[in-house]
């Protein structure tokens, strides 16, 4: 069993500040827990827009508190996100992620990521094989 505290993770190397500084992740389970998932608490910060495209990963994201939008790329589509709200990006999507008020968010990867990548130019992190 794996028993992890959200606060005493903050301090530690789960803890990850966006180079951007559009946002922070600390990440609770990672791909050396062999649980075939990763699991994060991330925060976008308020005021902020962050391009993403996780070519090589789904993503599973709940709201539990803030309130701001997610737009696909491909068709402009937006859709508000607050509280309450789960977004599924099954389909690779690129996405613009705006936070009107700081948003939390519980965030489920797969394949699990390490906790060490970069997003790259492209908003993407490398594939599980080369991270």
């Amino acid at each position: 069993m794996i028993v992890r505290n959200l606060e005493e993770a903050r301090k530690t190397e789960r803890f990850v500040q966006a180079d951007s500084g559009n946002w922070d992740s600390t990440r609770l389970v990672l791909a050396s827990d062999n649980m075939n998932h990763s699991f994060h608490i991330t925060r976008i910060y308020e005021g902020t827009e962050t391009p993403i495209h996780y070519k090589h990963h789904l993503e599973t994201v709940y709201c539990i508190e803030g309130e701001g939008e997610v737009e696909t790329v491909a068709d402009g589509k937006i859709w508000p996100i607050k509280p309450g709200d789960v977004y599924v990006l099954d389909k690779h999507d690129q996405h613009l992620l705006r936070a009107s008020k700081t948003m939390t968010l519980a965030c489920v990867f797969y394949p699990a990521i390490t906790g060490t990548e970069k997003h790259r130019e492209d908003g993407s992190y490398a594939p599980a094989d080369e991270a």
